[in-house]
């Protein structure tokens, strides 16, 4: 009997057996035509894996599941191969990194991934640790390639397939490259790894995703048999009236896209542009320059300023988690980039750190669009900046050019959102 190997295409999971067995010499056929949520749940196939997931290898001797237990099985089927290193020390290194890349890796990948790909709940909170918990990962990982060129000895080892397959699912789904560029030696080992020809066989062409899957719309659409019923008992059956055969039927015009309110405020004198533009071009004498040109600019009319502190400070204890927490907050801002400044500040020498920002806002108030879809805005107490009062007014302007000490203390970090 042959192997053979029930899995989809493109399963990241299947391929570290068929890459593994390339390098053995061992002959793997993938089952044809295999459908995940069709094939894997017959009774054929429970009885080989009663929990219905792939991949499964059935063996002269019986079935196995779990991708690293398949995958270590092949390779032990051709004795000669150095996939497992050369020594026992070799060994329990290989073991070693192929379960980081499953514990470290590959669970904060999919806790950070999978929500957003529609297969969890969405949890800001998780979000955050996943990302922390991924970034901590890859600054091991980093670290033990910046003088290795592979995870154990100077060749390929399992521990290498089994590490390259874990970070594809990520650098496909969902690391761009504003992402794994704070670990260059990750990136030089994964593309170099990928173009392997054993691996390049398998993998084909592999591509690093350019964006982060959004965020699930909570609304969850109501199916169309469902909508359809709804529809027929609220409206009335009315009498269908065929039209005359000289009368020419003209398609509904489509109804143009509302627009956001902040668009309908009367015009203001100032430009959002020409303040950006002004902040991001000034390189010196920036307090004359850049924050009297803010305060020659900005219009309480049209436009109003807030500062905003983070409520749980306590909590952050962990430098790079505070500044990331800070840059996360500042990607999902996103939405609000024609409407808005902001200055973000991590304050402190030493934890707890403290984070508080001052933000522009077009309109009198917090727009609503932001508050309802930006989750983070929760996470602040917010207060508006009265401009009349000096000590206010040179709060904001120091925040605005980063003034050190402020308030005080050192600054670990300062973001602008522009």
């Amino acid at each position: 009997m042959a192997l053979i190997m029930h899995a989809g295409n493109g399963n990241h999971n299947a391929w570290k057996t068929l890459i593994a067995a390339e390098y053995c010499a061992v002959k793997v056929e993938l089952v044809k035509d295999f459908q995940m949520g069709v094939s894997n749940k017959t009774p054929e196939f429970l009885k080989m894996n009663p929990m219905g997931k792939i991949p499964v290898l059935e063996t002269p001797d019986g079935a196995v599941f779990e991708s690293n237990a398949i995958a270590r099985y092949v390779a032990r089927l051709n004795p000669d191969n150095a996939l497992f290193g050369s020594s026992p020390i070799d060994y329990a290194h290989v073991d070693q990194w192929i379960d980081f890349a499953s514990l470290e890796v590959y669970t904060n990948l999919s806790r950070w991934g999978y929500p957003r790909m529609g297969y969890a709940v969405y949890l800001p909170p998780a979000e955050e640790a996943a990302i922390a918990g991924l970034k901590r990962a890859l600054g091991a990982l980093n670290t033990h390639l910046a003088s290795n060129t592979y995870l154990v000895g100077h060749s390929v080892t399992l521990a290498d397939i089994i590490m390259t397959c874990t970070l594809s699912f990520g650098f496909s789904r969902i690391l761009t490259k504003g992402f794994t560029s704070e670990f260059p030696h990750v990136e030089r080992y994964f593309w170099t790894m990928v173009n392997q020809p054993n691996f390049s066989k398998i993998m084909g062409e592999v591509k690093q995703t350019d964006s982060v899957p959004p965020v699930p719309s909570a609304k969850k659409p109501t199916p169309a048999k469902e909508t359809a019923k709804l529809k027929a008992k609220e409206e009335p059956k009315k009498e269908v009236v065929k039209p005359k055969t000289e009368e020419v039927v003209e398609e509904e015009a489509p109804k143009p896209k509302a627009k956001n309110p902040l668009d309908l405020l009367p015009p203001s004198k100032m430009i959002l542009d020409d303040w950006k533009r002004l902040y991001s071009n000034t390189k010196s004498n920036f307090r004359e320059v850049a924050v009297k040109g803010f305060w020659d600019m900005y219009d309480p009319e049209g436009y109003s300023l807030w500062f905003c502190d983070y409520k749980y400070n306590d909590e952050n204890t962990v430098s790079f988690v505070t500044m990331n927490k800070v840059g996360g907050f500042l990607q999902r801002m996103d939405l609000a980039r024609k409407y808005a400044f902001g200055k973000m500040l991590v304050i402190g020498s030493e934890p707890p750190y403290k984070v508080q920002g001052l933000w522009l806002f077009r309109g009198k108030e917090i727009p609503k669009f932001v508050m309802e879809e930006c989750y983070d805005m929760e996470l602040y107490k917010w207060t508006e900046v009265d401009i009349t009062d000096e000590a206010q007014k040179e709060r904001a302007s120091q925040m605005i050019e980063d003034h050190e000490p402020f308030e005080g203390e050192a600054l670990l970090d300062a973001k602008c959102f522009k």
